[in-house]
């Protein structure tokens, strides 16, 4: 999850932290600099480390769990993928009054791909599709299943059926209520009947980084784990639409069950957004408007 607007010392966090954490734990590292990064994460602050690394540190307690699997999962993954993922260097524990994990990263060049200029829109979607492709294709049997530390990403959708039809509720006479339950309902019916594979968990523009154009790393395995990978399929809507869309649909494959549970995923997510940020955050909201939309209509095409 990638914003801007966070500021150094969000959380608790701040660059003097970082300063004494590096130096207490990783003191042939601790001359280097230390600055916050241009575009920071709200599950983690991520800051630069002279000009190489990276220092990443979770917000909460509820995400703290991921810098472990991380630095567990990613150095088996990485080989495997077609593009670069971050490379641990050093795994930080508790310590300057800071209580959880943390780790330190190889930086990867480029810009998130909400910032960075993407030349060529359906190359750079099929470019995606190959990457989850690859990242299904990976031995799964010992990967962390789904769950609280993937923020259920990768389990049935049904977990949030609860969250989903208060927020359907709360949006009576705000937005079409009805097609947005039929999606939910067509989601929660199409139930995975396949073997369990790897998913990233948060596939969104912001952690897709592009160089020259092109898809040049992918960041944040935060949600990352085994199971479903409908959750990676909500792209679709929200970065992609027109000839990009239809160009990931086809590169990524996939059945009409799994169409249906990513959709679920997508009107989750925006129905949640909206009921937040309807009446304080226009602008935001009107995004996830246009997702919701641009999910309804897909569904009465293809559902």
């Amino acid at each position: 999850m990638v914003g801007s607007r966070y500021k150094d010392g969000r959380a608790g966090i701040d660059a003097e932290l970082v300063r004494r954490l590096i130096r207490a734990q990783f003191p042939q590292w601790g001359d280097l600099p230390v600055r916050p990064v241009a575009v920071d994460g709200w599950d983690n602050r991520t800051y630069r480390l002279g000009d190489a690394m990276t220092v990443r540190l979770p917000t909460a307690a509820g995400y703290a769990p991921a810098v472990e699997k991380e630095s567990r999962w990613l150095p088996v993954l990485a080989p495997s993928l077609p593009v670069p993922v971050p490379r641990i260097l050093g795994q930080g524990v508790p310590g300057e009054g800071y209580p959880f994990g943390w780790s330190v990263r190889g930086w990867l060049e480029g810009e998130s791909a909400n910032r960075g200029p993407v030349d060529d829109l359906p190359g750079f979607a099929v470019s995606v599709a190959g990457f989850l492709l690859a990242l299904q294709r990976i031995e799964a049997a010992d990967g962390p299943s789904a769950g609280a530390h993937s923020f259920h990403r990768g389990a049935p959708p049904a977990f949030y059926d609860g969250e989903t039809r208060a927020a359907l509720a709360a949006l009576a006479g705000l937005v079409d209520t009805g097609r947005a339950a039929a999606v939910w309902q067509a989601a929660l019916a199409a139930g995975w009947q396949g073997s369990p594979v790897w998913f990233h968990g948060d596939i969104a523009s912001g952690n897709l980084l592009v160089r020259d154009g092109k898809l040049a790393a992918v960041i944040d395995f935060g949600t990352s784990g085994v199971g479903d990978p409908a959750c990676d399929l909500v792209i679709a809507w929200t970065m992609f639409s027109g000839e990009s869309r239809e160009a990931f649909r086809t590169a990524v494959g996939q059945d009409a069950a799994m169409w249906a549970r990513a959709r679920g995923w997508a009107v989750w997510k925006a129905l949640i957004c909206l009921v937040e940020f309807l009446a304080r955050d226009p602008v935001t909201a009107a995004e996830h408007r246009r997702v919701l939309g641009e999910v309804l209509a897909d569904h009465d095409l293809f559902g």
